[in-house]
């Protein structure tokens, strides 16, 4: 090699060890503004930096409440059954058909009770006569007193007979109790009838009636007019419903309260039998911070969360509230327009360079 191509190699070396160490120093002098810009993704320091989620915090609505499980039962529900035993010999309802209440389902053989009935009423006119004849002679003092009430006892008894027939023919009909729908037929026309025979069942669907049960720590919560909502397995819908009556003491083997609410299940869309999940409303808070579950770490007795503060990641202490299944109530050390790291919590240190890679506002996409 000449001694001027060393000159120049020497001379080279030296301008690039001299710019490098003089470049902070440029830096600062030229482009003064650029000194406080945390990590952009893409860059060398970006790169190098972890990648997390955001969400920039806004008030939300707040419900504090409890769930509970609870069963749908029919508003009335009765299993039907004559009152006197017989042979069967109508059946007026259709299996799974709905009923007004009065509707005549079934009967028995009454044919013994309808002939005494009608040799009942023959008697009557004759009755009624003497009584009138009697009460002739009475007036003119052809007859005494006792012999006028001895016919008109008679008449009251042979009408009272006949009310007594008259009950036990309706003892042979089995009629609706209540408005409703017939469950399956458990018997046949023709078939022998006795008061324990069931011959179907008659259910009401609307309303249903809700049944669950709290506990002891949660019985002041409750009472007539409390509002619950519910859900049921294979339904998206949430259901709303009012509380009617509550029980007058907890149950001292389960310590738990036993309380019930109406839903008008318009359209009987629900049936009874039903396992319900029941949430009830404790307080509602209608601006608070809350942030995800998985937000939050605990550390050393203290709940901790991460902030984004320009370009790195910033330890805050918080004071939780109300927790849920998937996020929690902060009453203290976050504010609102915070920026909350919500992702890689576990790999975070304070200070630690960060870049976002998803940033969100409450449940709103930005």
């Amino acid at each position: 090699m000449s001694r001027k191509l060393r000159i120049i190699t020497i001379a080279a070396i030296v301008l690039l060890i001299a710019g490098m160490v003089l470049y902070p120093v440029i830096k600062r002098t030229f482009f003064p503004g650029r000194q406080d810009e945390g990590p952009v993704a893409g860059t060398s320091v970006g790169r190098n930096a972890l990648q997390v989620n955001a969400m920039i915090l806004e008030y939300q609505s707040l419900d504090e409440q409890f769930s509970v499980t609870g069963v749908l039962l029919p508003d009335e529900e009765v299993d039907l059954s004559f009152e006197t035993s017989g042979k069967i010999t109508e059946i007026h309802f259709r299996e799974g058909s709905q009923v007004k209440k009065g509707d005549l389902l079934a009967k028995v053989n009454d044919k013994p009770l309808q002939a005494e009935l009608k040799k009942l009423e023959a008697q009557v006119p004759l009755a009624r006569d003497r009584v009138n004849r009697q009460q002739t002679l009475l007036a003119r003092d052809a007859v005494s007193q006792e012999s006028y009430e001895s016919v008109a006892t008679d008449l009251e008894t042979l009408l009272a007979d006949i009310e007594l027939v008259k009950a036990r023919i309706e003892q042979t009909e089995l009629r609706a109790p209540f408005d409703g729908v017939i469950g399956l037929r458990e018997v046949s026309e023709g078939s022998y009838a006795s008061p324990t025979t069931i011959v179907t069942r008659l259910t009401k669907l609307s309303p249903l009636k809700i049944e669950f049960a709290i506990n002891e720590s949660e019985a002041n919560h409750i009472g007539p007019e409390t509002g619950i909502t519910f859900t049921v397995e294979n339904e998206t819908k949430v259901f709303n419903a009012t509380v009617y009556a509550v029980e007058s003491r907890i149950d001292e083997n389960t310590f738990t309260l036993k309380a019930r609410a109406l839903y008008d299940n318009p359209g009987q869309r629900l049936r009874p039998g039903y396992s319900a999940s029941v949430n009830i409303e404790l307080n509602r808070f209608p601006s608070a911070i809350v942030i995800p579950s998985l937000s939050m770490v605990a550390e050393f007795g203290r709940d901790i969360a991460y902030v984004y503060d320009n370009g790195v990641a910033r330890q805050v202490e918080i004071t939780k509230g109300l927790r849920t299944a998937s996020a929690v109530q902060v009453t203290g050390g976050l504010a609102r327009g915070d920026t909350l790291i919500t992702t890689g919590v576990m790999q975070l240190r304070d200070g630690i360079p960060v870049v976002i890679n998803n940033l969100t506002r409450s449940d709103l996409e930005l």
